[in-house]
């Protein structure tokens, strides 16, 4: 390894570097030579390797837990099945009963607001606001929902963006009831698509397709210019990009974190003693969600509004970005983990995993051409 001259070595700065791969008492002392069999032991990327197949964090992010059996016992099984007929058979459909309910007078008095005050917006967006604030409130009652909220109430002023972890849909649901957010949201297909359309954009709300990488461009652009408006209803991001099963956060994507604003941090815990709240959007729809949640005996949830953070001297957006996750995780009880969420939708690409292979390869010719 001496006698490489300083070219060859310019050309090895982009190449892995084969002592990474052997063994502490390996590289402890530079041999002379390298052996055949110092290359060959890869002992350390196997452990690495079954360690990751035995504790799957990234996996276990987006797992939900099944509830432990309990009513298996001959005291407790009549009490389990009496609770089942008085889920399933008189609090689900006086839930479907509110929630139709709330529907038909929301759309009353929404369709003629939305339609015929033309001439008055400001005073249209007021009243909008409200019954969207009315229509979520609606939602949680049909859940029969036991929100805490914890600090003071977000209020509307320009400058400032509230991030949040995302757990389900229903985190949106959750925080409109108490202010009408204006959501930055994956687009959906169904009745979910159709709300996003005709009522949700009345506050202010941003849709994106992830799909789309024209999007992300155009949904920057709309957010910049939200954050500058007086009366604009204030901004809500979820910058996991993902729903996460309540236990892990994983990595915050930057975007909110660039703007020069005001960052409101805003931590969300469920209680799984009732009903688990994770939405699985792989496994079941949004629909089997929330009925799931209606057949539960309540959805019991924490909310914390945390103080506003700022970008500090020499700190780069994603510093930020962590620090705030800290604050979301150390406020909830989350465990951080190094994960993009987007790995959930995306398998990293093959070529790049060939490319990565590939030099890998080059090196070890390389070095055994030498010897």
């Amino acid at each position: 390894m001496g006698g490489l001259d300083s070219s060859s070595m310019e050309t090895d700065l982009d190449r892995p570097n084969i002592e990474e791969y052997l063994t502490t008492e390996t590289i402890r002392e530079v041999p002379k030579k390298l052996h055949l069999s110092d290359l060959l032991d890869i002992s350390p990327t196997l452990t690495e390797a079954a360690g990751a197949i035995v504790d799957d964090s990234f996996t276990r992010c987006f797992k939900s837990n099944s509830p432990e059996p309990w009513n298996w016992n001959i005291y407790l099984f009549p009490l389990w099945c009496l609770g089942v007929v008085v889920r399933y058979g008189i609090l689900f459909p006086a839930r479907v009963g509110v929630l139709a309910l709330g529907w038909i007078v929301f759309f009353a008095a929404f369709l003629p607001v939305h339609f015929l005050i033309r001439g008055h917006d400001k005073w249209r967006r007021k009243i909008e606001r409200k019954l969207v604030e009315m229509m979520c409130s609606v939602f949680v009652a049909s859940w029969t929902g036991v929100i805490k909220y914890h600090g003071p109430r977000p209020s509307r002023r320009p400058q400032q963006v509230f991030v949040a972890n995302h757990t389900s849909m229903i985190d949106f649901i959750i925080l409109e009831q108490m202010t009408a957010f204006a959501v930055i949201m994956q687009k959906h297909p169904g009745w979910v698509g159709f709300i996003q359309k005709t009522i949700l954009e009345s506050v202010g709300c941003i849709w994106f397709n992830r799909t789309e990488s024209k999007d992300r461009e155009v949904v920057a652009t709309k957010i910049r210019e939200h954050t500058q408006g007086v009366d604009n209803n204030p901004l809500l991001i979820f910058p996991e990009g993902t729903c996460v099963n309540n236990h892990y956060t994983v990595m915050f994507k930057k975007g909110a974190f660039e703007l020069g604003c005001a960052v409101c941090p805003v931590a969300i815990k469920y209680n799984k003693i009732f009903v688990d709240a994770f939405w699985n959007s792989k496994k079941q729809s949004f629909t089997t969600h929330l009925a799931q949640l209606m057949t539960s005996w309540a959805v019991v949830c924490d909310v914390w509004y945390l103080e506003p953070q700022y970008i500090r001297p020499g700190e780069i957006p994603i510093e930020f970005a962590e620090r705030v996750r800290d604050m979301i995780s150390v406020r909830a009880g989350l465990k951080k983990v190094p994960w993009d969420g987007y790995l959930k939708y995306f398998r990293p690409s093959p070529k790049l995993t060939e490319r990565k292979q590939q030099i890998f390869a080059e090196s070890v010719l390389k070095r055994l051409e030498e010897k």
